[in-house]
């Protein structure tokens, strides 16, 4: 009589039932892998790839360029749009707040100015829907830029140089409304696609660490995603910070700490404000609207208490910047890089 194992099968079946199993375990990962894959290719993620932006006039970039990093925007010609926003330093300045024309400091942290083209709520109470009417707002608030119309086209007229290029560009001398929109083009152009998470979800599994996969999987899971989703991992909605816990008493002045509510005076509205981008989060701190915070780990453990209403573990918060990290692109074709230590907070 033959020797019989488990459930009465001899031998020889029970190697051939294993192999089946394993063979069948194998198909199963196999199918999972190309079902995420394609879930990340057809769009049913909850982030997507950023993509290179738009083709724009090359001439009007350059002279974007050349306004954003000229001092002669601001009222005391004292600082220039680059002056906030370092694209040498995560698009960014790496203080709690911005300085004014006046020497104070102004009610929000400032945001990076990478990938703003391709975001719909601009600013930190979601004041704004195009980059011109930004950008406006931000030369002639007296806390920020405190320049007037007249002075700026006043100053960009008797300037040989800039009057030669308005008139290549736009074929008229500088006004309003060419300046506004060769500041933004420049801007539009300040993308940063490429980065690992990027190549992940469009299809290259193994861009990302095991590591780096459970920190999407935990943001997926916790609900981070549904408030910083889409391409640009935020930047189109608003939410109350503070949905389940205040969060430690930050550094605002003024009505900072009050978000849309100042524009819409609807209780509702306070402490709302517009979820960022975290693209190239590793490199735009400090966090939050008004800088409160400069370590990344401790700006996840506080979203997790306040938004998730969940006290994060080490493992959960290492796994989770980890992830974050993944979303920092290219710029011109090279990754961004840390700030130096002489700009870093």
């Amino acid at each position: 009589m033959s020797r019989r194992g488990t459930h009465g099968l001899t031998p020889q079946w029970l190697w051939r039932y294993f192999a089946l199993c394993t063979a069948g375990l194998v198909l199963s990962l196999g199918i999972s892998a190309i079902a995420a894959n394609k879930a990340a290719v057809d769009g049913r993620e909850p982030l997507a790839p950023l993509r290179p932006p738009p083709p724009l006039d090359e001439r009007a970039v350059a002279l974007g360029k050349r306004l954003f990093s000229d001092n002669i925007l601001s009222a005391a010609q004292n600082q220039s749009c680059m002056t906030c926003h370092d694209l040498t330093s995560g698009g960014t300045q790496h203080t709690a707040r911005p300085i004014g024309q006046h020497g104070q400091a102004y009610r929000f942290n400032a945001p990076t100015v990478f990938n703003v083209g391709s975001i719909y709520r601009l600013g930190w109470r979601g004041d704004f829907t195009s980059l011109e009417s930004q950008n406006e707002k931000i030369l002639l608030d007296e806390d920020l830029m405190g320049v007037t119309w007249p002075v700026i086209i006043d100053r960009l007229s008797q300037n040989q140089g800039y009057t030669g290029a308005f008139e290549e560009v736009y074929g008229r001398q500088p006004d309003k409304r060419s300046v506004l929109d060769a500041l933004s083009a420049f801007q539009r152009s300040l993308a940063t696609p490429n980065s690992a998470f990027d190549r992940y979800i469009s299809g290259d599994t193994g861009a990302l660490s095991s590591l780096e996969v459970e920190g999407y999987r935990l943001f997926k899971d916790y609900g981070c995603a549904s408030c910083h989703q889409g391409a640009n991992v935020g930047g189109n909605m608003f939410q109350r910070f503070g949905i389940f816990t205040s969060p430690p008493h930050g550094s605002s002045s003024g009505d900072g700490d009050l978000g849309r509510f100042t524009l819409t005076q609807k209780s509702t509205d306070k402490g709302v404000f517009r979820v960022p981008s975290l693209r190239n989060v590793e490199f735009t701190g400090p966090y939050f609207h008004d800088g409160r915070v400069t370590d990344l780990s401790e700006a996840i453990a506080i979203m997790g208490v306040s938004q998730l209403g969940r006290k994060l573990t080490s493992d959960e918060i290492k796994a989770l910047l980890a992830f974050l990290k993944t979303l920092t692109g290219e710029y011109n074709g090279s990754k961004l890089q840390a700030p130096s230590p002489a700009k870093h907070y």
